[in-house]
């Protein structure tokens, strides 16, 4: 039974009747039956042997071939006939339904229901809840009935503005019960949602199987078939009858999905035909990576719903033991900011780009899917590596539906500088936590461009309407914010005359030295102290090149933080990232008495790349330098950490835009800190830690990656284990995040 039901006083139905006991009716019933959730359940059905069997096998408890005299004490009716007769047995029940009976149903197709009830009653009763579970088998019949059939499958209810809110309640606790995760949608989108992903599967499934049974060589043809053929066709052994009655009672929705089948299949004969092999790795790109997440693709669930149903919680550290040093040589992930920018202009160049060390985190796989479905071809990502083929400034294609990105506020702002210069509207759309962060610093200079951008009161989702003129701008940024402008310098690709952005305090360049990369000029330059102008003019064209990602500073920043407060550590990051404006990190450290020095300094795809060694040293407290505090947004929770580790008191002043992270960074970060002892006080636009001892607590990451991250390093100076809650949002920006700490020696374990 679900956590959520556990507490739910059974039973919840005194007699219910289930009309149809065959593999859903009976499944259904079977697990009722066996959960306590009804006292009495009694069959209907139109022979008594199947009757017989069902309660035999303890399906029901007892039975009637007459569903008149069977609802006429019912207090819970559920039709789980096929849909084509539901007509016929609300026609046949109606007059003996008691007033307070809740009527369900288990129909693959529902307007075809709701007219049912229009004809019979004059509309579709208060009481009857219609309901469809997405689960099922080859087989049918009683005999096929499985207690766990529903067990973690999806139920969709498709409630009327004036069905009962109690029988709703009732049938959504039923559902529970069985095992099932219970969705709500509107009848019309559940048909057309259903004729995609169900029906229309099913149609193709018979019609293969019938073509390859009538060709002479059938007999070779399924002897030597492979395994994708028996996948494909398995669902062709479904009941004939069954899928003959939900063809036609979702016939609309079915022919409209059909339809675009079949134009689609026309192309690929058509690229087939003519060797066209980019059209075809297109099609074959998009295909393999929409059925990778399939299920986290539905009703805007790219990558939060599996966060969430599949929460982590790190236990770092130990409960009997000092922590060891922390050694060894390790390459962390690629740059996030690099490896979104890759994606982003490889996309509009023209030509085939190439990336290598591209990282595979949820965000910028976010931003990967994104232009996969707005046509752009791509092949990976394997290994880090990753072939866009660009579509051109203005090739990109309106996507099928909202573009969903995830936890990924940089996809999201960048994403709408880009979509502001293209033809055609788009909605983009983020989880949770995104959906609660500011989009105005974004959507506001844009609009001065001319674009037009709709959003929640500043907040996603955002609404891009295409077709606009932008104009180029002289924009002052009231706050340093390399997303801002970033997204300014993108729409300026698109714009009419001169872009210029001036930014109060350096921060990342990797828009301006990629664009340079492509071959798209962008010029900037020191105008005073810290304030940096960039410009860009409109109407040039990007060529593909290739790319190599430097691992991520962010990434590396936890493993700096970690061997500069563990004695005895010696520890070397490969081949990371130096971009000056990204080496915050680095200097504050640095004054903070860490012992880092860089080596092998290269150029990388006009980033410069180092490996960095850390050895442990005594940290002092400092007042970290406003000038670098832009240099290290990010990497402030850990900083954070080493702040507490170190000698005295360290002052954060100017960095309110961590208040407007993944998370309020500067409040999280405090709240957690004093649960493990540490002295620590929040201030508007920053913190005041002063260093001492560790202790052991449980912290909320509150869904923030870095927060958890930060944490688990805490862990190696803790007088004891740190439990980190809401952790599965790691993987947004480092997937190998606890492989990587335990092999340098740190003491990390998920639970699931």
């Amino acid at each position: 039974m679900n956590n959520s039901v556990s507490n739910l006083n059974l039973p919840l139905v005194k007699r219910a009747v289930v009309i149809g006991v065959g593999l859903i009716g009976g499944s259904l019933s079977k697990a009722l039956r066996e959960a306590g959730a009804i006292e009495t359940i009694v069959g209907v059905g139109l022979t008594e042997h199947s009757l017989v069997r069902a309660v035999q096998l303890g399906v029901i408890d007892e039975y009637s071939l007459d569903a008149v005299s069977a609802v006429a004490d019912a207090d819970l009716v559920i039709i789980a006939t096929p849909v084509l007769s539901t007509e016929r047995v609300l026609e046949q029940i109606k007059d003996a339904l008691p007033a307070k009976a809740v009527i369900t149903d288990v129909g693959s197709a529902k307007g075809i229901v709701v007219e049912a009830c229009q004809h019979i009653f004059g509309g579709v009763p208060a009481r009857f809840v219609l309901g469809h579970p997405i689960a099922g088998s080859e087989k049918s019949g009683v005999d096929a009935a499985k207690i766990d059939l529903y067990r973690n499958h999806s139920v969709i209810l498709t409630p009327l503005p004036d069905t009962d809110a109690d029988a709703l309640a009732l049938v959504h606790a039923l559902w529970e019960v069985t095992g099932a995760k219970v969705l709500e949608m509107g009848v019309d989108h559940h048909d057309h949602v259903l004729a995609a992903t169900s029906h229309l599967p099913h149609l193709l499934a018979y019609s293969l199987v019938d073509t390859l049974a009538k060709q002479n060589e059938n007999q070779e043809i399924f002897r030597y078939a492979a395994g994708g053929f028996a996948d494909f066709t398995r669902i062709a052994s479904s009941d004939p009858t069954m899928w003959h009655d939900i063809f036609l009672a979702n016939k609309g929705a079915v022919l409209e999905s059909l339809d675009k089948f079949s134009a689609d299949i026309i192309q690929l004969r058509h690229a087939l035909e003519q060797s066209d092999s980019k059209a075809m790795l297109g099609v074959f790109t998009r295909a393999k990576s929409a059925r990778d997440h399939f299920t986290k693709m539905l009703a805007q669930r790219a990558y939060v719903e599996p966060m969430n149903q599949n929460e982590q919680t790190f236990v770092a550290g130990s409960s009997s033991q000092q922590a060891g040093p922390v050694t060894g040589r390790i390459r962390v992930p690629g740059d996030k900011s690099i490896s979104h920018r890759s994606i982003m202009l490889g996309a509009i160049a023209e030509g085939e780009t190439q990336i290598e060390g591209f990282l595979e985190g949820e965000d910028s796989l976010a931003t990967l899917q994104a232009f996969r479905d707005m046509g752009v071809v791509i092949e990976g990502p394997h290994h880090g590596r990753v072939s866009v083929y660009g579509v051109g400034l203005n090739g990109l294609s309106q996507p099928p539906g909202p573009l969903y990105v995830g936890n990924s506020g940089t996809s999201m702002r960048l994403l709408a500088g880009l979509l502001a210069g293209q033809s055609f509207d788009v909605e983009l759309r983020g989880d949770e936590s995104l959906t609660a962060r500011p989009m105005g610093r974004v959507a506001n200079p844009l609009a001065e461009m001319g674009a037009v951008i709709e959003t929640n009161e500043g907040k996603p989702p955002m609404v891009i309407r295409g077709g606009q003129s932008l104009q180029g701008i002289h924009y002052e940024m009231p706050v340093a914010s390399a997303q801002v402008k970033s997204s300014l310098i993108l729409a300026g690709l698109y714009a009419d005359g001169e872009t210029i952005v001036i930014e109060p305090a350096p921060t990342r360049d990797h828009t301006e030295r990629m664009l340079n990369g492509f071959g798209y000029e962008v010029s900037g330059r020191d105008i005073s102290k810290g304030v940096r102008e960039i410009s860009v003019k409109g109407g040039g064209k990007l060529s593909a090149t290739k790319i190599d990602v430097p691992a991520d500073i962010s990434s590396a920043a936890f493993f700096m933080v970690a061997a500069s407060i563990t004695p005895g550590s010696d520890l070397t990051l490969e081949h990371v990232g130096i971009n000056p404006t990204r080496v915050g990190v680095v200097n504050i450290l640095t004054q903070m008495g860490a012992d880092i020095e860089l080596t092998n300094d290269r150029i990388v795809g006009g980033e410069p790349v180092a490996d960095i060694r850390i050895r442990y040293a005594p940290l002092k407290g400092i007042n970290i330098p406003e000038d670098q505090v832009a240099l290290a947004i990010d990497e402030f929770p850990v900083l954070f950490v080493a702040a507490a580790c170190a000698e005295g008191t360290t002052v954060l002043t100017g960095a309110e835009e961590l208040r407007v992270k993944e998370s309020d960074r500067i409040q999280a970060m405090a709240d957690g800190l004093q649960t493990l002892g540490v002295n620590a006080q929040a201030t508007p636009d920053g913190m005041i830690i002063e260093g001492g001892d560790i202790g052991a607590g449980t912290i909320d990451s509150l869904g923030d990656h870095r927060i958890a991250m930060s944490f688990a390093v805490a862990s190696l100076q803790s007088q004891g284990e740190i439990e980190i809650l809401n952790c599965a949002n790691v993987a947004t920006s480092f997937p190998n995040f606890v492989e990587l700490a335990t092999q340098v020696g740190m003491s990390v374990r998920v639970l699931d």
